[in-house]
């Protein structure tokens, strides 16, 4: 990734939700990407006979925060049926990508969840009052890892 003076804006990106039956899957266009973190635990610890009267901090383990895709209502159910099939025991982890691009729609990193699985998924909220609102629906993933790559 070339280093530029100006941030990217946050509106180009992709999602491809991996493998499944040997395709790759962009169920698609998501409105929403959030989530994206990951965090290391610390322990604390000190000898008895240390000198200095403070702990240390150890790394141990790190956990990935989950990651939540929105979208509007299209008829694709390939979402609900990848947690349904979670739900009954057919774990199918995948590798998720979602893809920052730059204003000439080129890639410019990548977030890839390493054995991400669907964790949740909440329908639209629908209301009789009318208006200009768009059915959304939220899928929640669990991953095992984040990766940060740079194009």
């Amino acid at each position: 990734m070339a280093t530029r003076d100006n941030p990217y804006g946050a509106f180009n990106f992709m999602v491809k939700l991996g493998d499944a039956g040997g395709e790759e899957l962009i169920a698609g266009g998501f409105s929403d990407v959030s989530g994206l973190g990951n965090e290391i635990k610390f322990s604390e610890y000190r000898n008895g006979n240390d000198r200095d009267n403070h702990v240390r901090k150890v790394p141990n383990i790190n956990s990935t925060d989950d990651v939540t895709l929105k979208r509007g209502v299209i008829g694709d159910l390939r979402l609900f049926i990848w947690l349904q099939n979670t739900s009954r025991g057919d774990i199918q982890p995948r590798t998720v990508t979602i893809t920052l691009l730059d204003e000439r729609r080129s890639a410019v990193c990548s977030w890839i969840l390493r054995q991400a699985q669907p964790k949740k998924w909440v329908g639209p909220t629908l209301t009789g009052k009318g208006g200009g609102e768009v059915a959304m629906e939220e899928l929640h993933l669990v991953a095992e890892s984040i990766d940060y790559q740079s194009t």
